[in-house]
């Protein structure tokens, strides 16, 4: 805790005197970011230090594995990343919406090892949202590296694809009010790629 209110003391002294006024406007006006990132929660993935973005730009939501589940009716369950969707499409009406992958991934590799022991309440039913990823990279290579790597990118393509079943997103992104982006970031080398039509991934 001694690390996190160093951390705190520091930002009063050298950020917020710099973004005083830009935190006033927020707090007036509102939040009216343009871009909904679904990212991974692991905490060497930053959506707003990759992008560079400041504050209110970005409405993020994070979880294990950066997955989206499909839509399902609603009922008096605890849908958390589809209400943070819900709210960032029909509340603050995004224009886009990025998936962010990445390498190293842990929820990705409990695919293709199974969770952890201690990890067995939630995840392993969470992560099974992406299960024709871990399935589709066993088919394709024996590999385990390789295999980690399409799952990590088939995490993306599940989620984007799972975007498409909410009926009011379809709905925008039928007329041209949304858009839907995949990414896929390597913690080691910095490198940002991008999800392009043809289904593969280059550099961003």
């Amino acid at each position: 805790m001694d690390d996190l209110l160093d951390g705190y003391r520091r930002f009063r002294v050298t950020s917020w005197p710099e973004r005083k006024a830009l935190f006033e406007k927020l707090a007036l006006r509102g939040q009216s970011p343009q871009t909904l990132v679904i990212a991974c929660s692991d905490s060497r993935v930053d959506p707003t230090m990759i992008f560079d973005a400041g504050p209110g730009e970005l409405f993020v939501v994070r979880n294990v594995a950066n997955l989206v589940p499909a839509y399902s009716t609603p009922d008096h369950a605890h849908h958390g990343t589809s209400a943070a969707i819900e709210f960032a499409v029909k509340v603050l009406e995004v224009k886009q919406i990025v998936v962010l992958g990445h390498a190293l991934c842990g929820g990705a590799r409990a695919l293709l090892d199974g969770a952890p022991d201690m990890a067995q309440d939630f995840l392993p039913d969470w992560i099974r949202i992406a299960a024709p990823a871990s399935e589709t990279a066993r088919h394709l290579t024996d590999d385990e590296a390789e295999q980690r790597r399409l799952v990590e990118y088939g995490c993306v393509r599940v989620s984007l694809k799972n975007l498409t079943t909410f009926p009011w997103l379809k709905e925008r992104l039928d007329d041209g009010r949304l858009a839907l982006h995949g990414f896929y970031f390597a913690v080691a080398t910095g490198v940002l790629e991008r999800l392009r039509p043809d289904g593969t991934f280059g550099p961003a």
